[in-house]
């Protein structure tokens, strides 16, 4: 079976911790902040619904998996093929772009060490700068 491409959207600059977040931690961080307008906020809680409905939480599986400790710079990629997760993510996109945070969009066939993976997703440890 050949490896699997995948993408992930994150920011284009690293938070203060030393590592990019992605768009969900982007567009809820603006939330917690409350500068989402209430549309975007309505999107936001639909669309964060609706993810967590029809993909699992990496950490509710393994809570450890983001454990900056144990998993250094731990992050979420969408296996191509799960374009019914991807298409979703131009809303998350579209509030970015609005409050001028830019964000970009990558591709890997071998993202990092997989330290979870599922029918949609892996979370990888990044390989060292």
């Amino acid at each position: 079976m050949p490896p699997h491409h995948y993408i992930r959207f994150q920011a284009a600059t690293r938070h203060r911790n030393g590592h990019f977040p992605g768009v969900f931690a982007l567009v809820n961080t603006l939330a917690k902040e409350g500068r989402l307008t209430p549309a975007q906020e309505r999107f936001r809680r639909t669309h964060n619904d609706w993810y967590d409905a029809n993909y699992p939480d990496p950490s509710t599986v393994d809570p450890d998996v983001y454990d900056r400790t144990l998993h250094p710079g731990a992050a979420a990629w969408f296996k191509s093929t799960s374009t019914h997760l991807i298409t979703r993510v131009d809303g998350y996109l579209a509030i970015l772009r609005t409050h001028r945070i830019p964000c970009h969009r990558l591709h890997s066939r071998a993202p990092g060490q997989v330290i979870y993976e599922d029918q949609d997703q892996v979370v990888v440890i990044p390989p060292p700068r």
